[in-house]
């Protein structure tokens, strides 16, 4: 058989199959962040196994991938530029389905979070370099439209995780979530070859760097998830957020002594970089709180099955798909700022819209809320990642895809973290079944379901009551940032 010749690299007419290429990368960002979503309703099977996890157990199931995520979201860039990116994009997805693999045989808590850590790592390998191949297959006109198709495949990722992880986990018990994501992987790592090659740019690894990044945050987010059940004013969790921002600070002053740093300081003079980071991280922060919080919303309280679920999550991913597609059109027309204002409010406003749902609001009215929630972050995002991809220089475009993902993943962290402490302590805290020793919400549902209808509405209605106090957390905390993400994108670059 004749071995097929290696693609041509992209040249300045484009890439001759560049819509293969957009495709494949497209599928890589939503496979990898598919799995950020796909776990939340996993979180009941889970949660009813012999594992036996605990809610802190529960909710780090959740975020371990995502903080390893996150924090390597960066050095994988320079790592991408360093090594090449196509080979970067392989290797991410070779050590992702490795991860998977482990999940899926996993015996153990500590197994299980091992297998997150790992599928984690390999899916920061993954996210910079899809945008960065998919930027170099298309000539300069064409990468506006590309952005946006890339944005929003990495958006409707987390309702594709929702979808296909609740038609996998109506049947299969939450194992088969993780294998059956090998071969899927196998199919996109062989649509790879199609990707051109991507100049290499040797700089320097920052290893310390990227030691004082993860630490910094792992530590902050063991103070937020830790902290309801170890106490606010303890002193694991006094210490835990005193080293996380002491660590950052020393990630910072490090970074700016380097004379080779994994993160120019440099690079956060330009103000609309500033706005770009923010307001992606703001962005995911509301859109992965409603995620998370959503799940448990549908199945426990409105008693959908998990595919029901994921089904019921499709007019967020029908908007956001859309309306994304069109937001180079109106940015060009209106403004980068008029467009992400629009945004950023329709997503505040229809996550306080849910903060009002209860068990007798109808699945239509909490649609329309999807909708707002989708077209907001259609309209937001396309502009702000391209603020951030505009402020690198071409050659660092793996760096700036990056800080790009590092930014959606951080926030989806923090989203998933704080939303889950607050609905949970709230929750624990205004409902008598908890007084029981039981924490999470299927738990006090359960038991008070034990002690009958009465018992049972009133645990509802503290739930519902719980998770609306931390959507307005959330989007009380969006509202404040983007004061600073429209400031920022005003100010005048510096000269």
């Amino acid at each position: 058989m004749q071995t097929p010749a290696a693609p041509p690299s992209a040249e300045p007419t484009g890439h001759p199959r560049r819509g293969l290429v957009l495709t494949t990368m497209c599928a890589a960002v939503i496979l990898v962040v598919a799995m950020v979503s796909a776990v939340n309703l996993a979180v009941p099977k889970l949660a009813d196994s012999d594992l036996n996890p605990s809610p802190t157990q529960l909710l780090w199931f959740v975020d371990a991938y995502v903080i390893v995520f996150a924090c390597l979201l960066i050095p994988a860039g320079v790592l991408a530029d360093r090594w090449g990116r196509k080979r970067a994009l392989l290797c991410g997805l070779g050590v992702f389905a490795a991860g998977c693999l482990i999940c899926a045989l996993a015996t153990g808590i500590p197994m299980l979070l091992a297998g997150r850590i790992v599928t984690g790592a390999g899916a920061a390998l993954v996210m910079p370099t899809t945008l960065s191949l998919a930027l170099i297959a298309f000539p300069p006109a064409e990468r506006p439209q590309a952005i946006a198709t890339w944005t929003g495949a990495a958006g409707i990722g987390g309702v594709v995780g929702y979808l296909v992880g609740g038609a996998l986990l109506q049947t299969l018990p939450w194992q088969g979530l993780f294998a059956a994501m090998v071969p899927v992987t196998a199919i996109v790592m062989y649509a790879v070859r199609y990707a051109p090659a991507a100049p290499r740019n040797p700089v320097p690894l920052d290893p310390v760097g990227t030691g004082l990044l993860v630490l910094g945050f792992v530590a902050l987010l063991y103070g937020i998830i830790e902290g309801p059940a170890a106490g606010w004013t303890s002193a694991p969790i006094v210490s835990a957020f005193i080293l996380g921002l002491l660590v950052l600070a020393a990630f910072a002053l490090q970074q700016a002594r380097s004379r080779h740093p994994m993160l120019e300081p440099q690079l956060f003079r330009t103000p609309r970089l500033r706005a770009g980071a923010l307001g992606v991280t703001t962005a995911f922060f509301a859109m992965f709180a409603l995620f998370f919080t959503n799940a448990q919303y549908l199945q426990y309280i409105k008693g959908m099955t998990p595919l029901t679920a994921g089904v019921a999550f499709l007019p967020l991913a029908v908007s956001m798909m859309l309306v994304s597609r069109r937001a180079s059109r109106l940015t060009a027309r209106f403004g980068a700022r008029r467009v992400m204002a629009v945004g950023i409010l329709l997503i505040a406003a229809s996550l306080l819209c849910v903060s009002w749902s209860d068990s007798r609001t109808p699945y239509a009215l909490y649609a329309v809320y999807l909708v707002a929630a989708g077209g907001g972050m259609g309209l937001t995002l396309p502009p702000l990642t391209m603020g951030i991809m505009g402020s690198v220089p071409a050659h660092r475009a793996g760096l700036g895809s990056g800080l790009n993902s590092a930014a959606r993943e951080i926030g989806s962290a923090l989203g998933v973290a704080v939303i889950g402490t607050v609905t949970t302590a709230r929750f624990a805290a205004a409902d008598p079944a908890a007084g029981a020793g039981h924490h999470s919400a299927a738990d006090i549902l359960a038991a008070a379901a034990r002690l009958g209808a009465g018992e049972h509405a009133r645990a509802v209605t503290a739930f519902t009551d719980a998770a609306g106090t931390g959507y307005r957390v959330v989007a009380a905390t969006l509202v404040v940032a983007a004061v600073f993400v429209l400031r920022w994108h005003r100010a005048p670059e510096p000269g």
